[in-house]
C-alpha cells in the first residue's frame, strides 16, 4: 500500500468510526430530554429508568466521539498538511466554534449525570436538553467545514494565492445548508431505528418489555418521521450537486452520455470501459425530471468530464444505490409503524412485526456510512472542489502504512469495547415489569 492511499484510507477509516459515534451523540439525548420529560409530567418511574440508562449510553458515546474526532483532528494536520497549510484560516471557523459547542456539551451532560436529586427538576431536564442542543450545533458546524469542501467560497484564488479571506462567507456555504440538513436528519434517522431495533430485539426475548416498549416508541418515532422527511432532503442535495458538482452526479448516477430525457439508473454494474450500465433498471426521462423538473432537460455525463478529473464511478454509483436502497426500506417501515400506530395496535405485539425493526437496526448506519463515501469519494480528486487536489495535499512523510495498520488495530479495539459496555449496560436494565403493554 502506497502512502497516498495509506493516508486516504486512514482518514476514511477515522471518519468512518467517528461518524457513528457522533450521530448517536447527537440525537440520544433529545432520546433522553423526551424520556425524562415523561418522568416529570407523569411520575412513571419506567421514564425515569429509561432516561437514567439511556444517559449511560449517552455518556460512553460522548467519550468514545470526542477520542475519535479529537484524532481526526490531528489527523487533518498530520496527513493533509498542505490542505490545512491554505484552508486552515479559511474554514477554521466552524472548527473553533464547533469546539465551544463541545466544550458546552461536556459542561451540560456533566451537569445531567451528576444533577439526580440535586438540582431543580426542570432545570435538571434543560441540563438534558442542552446536551442534544449543542451536539446538533456541533454536528452542523463540522458538516459546515465539509460542504466548504465540496463549494469553496470566502476567498480568491489568484495565482495560486488565497487572498481576500472571509471565514463567514465560507462558513455559510452554498452547499452548507443541504449538506447540515441531509445528514442532520440521517442522523436522527441512523439513530431511531438502532435503538428501537436493540428495544425491540429485547421484547421479542421477554426482558422487561414494559420498559423496552415504551422506549422502542420514542426512538422509532423519532426514526420514522426523520426516514419520511430524508428523501425530501436528499432530493434537495441531488439538486444542488447537479448544479455545483455534475461529475459526481454523474458517478453517482453511473450516467456516462450527455443527453436529453435521461434515464434514472436503478442497480446495475458500471463498465468503465464500454460506458455501460449492465443489469440496470431504467426509468426513462426520470433522471432530468428529478435533477431539473423537466423530463426533456440535459444531465451532463461523464463523457464531458475530462478523465483526470472523473471520481471512481463504481464505488461512487454502489455507495449511492445502497445509501437510497436502505432509505426506501427505512421509509416503508416507517409507514408501516404509522400504519400500526393509527389502524393496527395489535402488530405491536406481533414477533413478525418486531423482527422488522430487529432487522433494521444497522441500516441507518450503513445508509449513513454510504452516503459520506458518496460525498467524500465522488468529489475527488479533489480535496477542495477544483481547487486543490487530493495527492497534491498528502504528506511527504514516509511510512503512512503503518499508521493505518496501528490505527486499524485502535479503532477495531474501541468498537469492541464500546460494544462490550454497551451489551452490559442493556443487561443490567431493571427488571421492573414482566407484562407486555396491551
Amino acid at each position: 500500500m502506497d502512502d497516498f492511499l495509506a493516508a486516504r484510507s486512514q482518514m476514511a477509516l477515522s471518519l468512518g468510526f467517528h461518524i457513528v459515534f457522533s450521530c448517536i451523540g447527537m440525537v440520544m439525548p433529545f432520546f433522553m430530554a423526551i424520556a425524562h420529560w415523561y418522568w416529570l409530567k407523569t411520575k412513571d418511574p419506567v421514564y425515569k429508568n429509561i432516561t437514567k440508562a439511556w444517559s449511560k449510553g449517552v455518556a460512553i458515546f460522548f467519550a468514545t466521539g470526542a477520542v475519535s474526532g479529537t484524532v481526526l483532528s490531528f489527523e487533518l494536520g498530520l496527513l493533509w498538511p498542505a490542505f490545512m497549510k491554505h484552508a486552515g484560516p479559511i474554514f477554521g471557523m466552524p472548527f473553533s466554534l464547533e469546539g465551544t459547542a463541545f466544550f458546552i456539551e461536556a459542561i451540560a451532560l456533566g451537569f445531567f449525570l451528576y444533577g439526580w436529586e440535586r438540582f431543580n427538576p426542570w432545570f435538571h431536564w434543560f441540563t438534558g436538553l442542552i446536551v442534544g442542543i449543542s451536539g446538533i450545533v456541533s454536528g452542523i458546524l463540522v458538516v459546515s467545514a465539509n460542504s466548504w469542501m465540496n463549494s469553496p467560497s470566502g476567498f480568491d484564488y489568484v495565482n495560486g494565492q488565497y487572498l481576500h479571506i472571509d471565514p463567514i462567507k465560507a462558513m455559510f456555504n452554498e452547499a452548507w445548508f443541504q449538506q447540515a440538513l441531509h445528514m442532520s436528519i440521517a442522523a436522527f434517522a441512523a439513530t431511531g431505528f438502532a435503538v428501537a431495533g436493540v428495544h425491540a430485539l429485547m421484547i421479542v426475548r421477554k426482558k422487561n418489555p414494559r420498559f423496552h416498549y415504551m422506549a422502542f416508541r420514542i426512538a422509532i418515532v423519532f426514526g420514522a418521521v426523520a426516514a419520511i422527511l430524508q428523501p425530501l432532503s436528499g432530493d434537495i442535495s441531488a439538486k444542488d450537486v447537479a448544479k455545483r458538482q455534475p461529475a459526481k452526479l454523474a458517478a453517482m448516477e453511473a450516467h456516462f452520455k450527455t443527453e436529453k430525457f435521461a434515464p434514472l439508473i436503478i442497480g446495475g454494474i458500471p463498465d468503465t470501459a464500454t460506458k455501460e450500465v449492465n443489469y440496470a433498471i431504467r426509468i426513462p426521462g426520470m433522471l432530468s425530471f428529478m435533477t431539473y423538473e423537466d423530463f426533456n432537460a440535459e444531465v451532463k455525463g461523464l463523457d464531458q468530464i475530462p478523465a483526470k478529473n472523473q471520481p471512481p464511478v463504481a464505488v461512487t454509483h454502489y455507495a449511492f444505490q445502497i445509501m437510497v436502497g436502505l432509505g426506501m426500506a427505512m421509509l416503508a417501515l416507517s409507514l408501516l409503524y404509522f400504519t400500526a400506530l393509527i389502524k393496527k395496535k395489535k402488530w405491536f405485539g406481533k414477533a413478525w412485526f418486531l423482527k422488522l425493526f430487529v432487522a433494521a437496526t444497522p441500516l441507518g448506519f450503513i445508509a449513513v456510512e454510504a452516503g459520506w463515501t458518496v460525498t467524500e469519494v465522488g468529489r475527488q480528486p479533489w480535496i477542495i472542489q477544483g481547487i486543490m487536489r487530493t495527492a497534491d495535499a498528502v504528506t511527504p512523510m514516509p511510512g503512512i502504512a503503518y499508521s493505518f495498520y496501528i490505527f486499524t488495530a485502535v479503532y477495531i479495539s474501541l468498537s469492541l469495547v464500546v460494544t462490550f459496555m454497551l451489551y452490559r449496560q442493556i443487561k443490567m436494565v431493571p427488571k421492573m415489569y414482566d407484562v407486555a403493554p396491551h
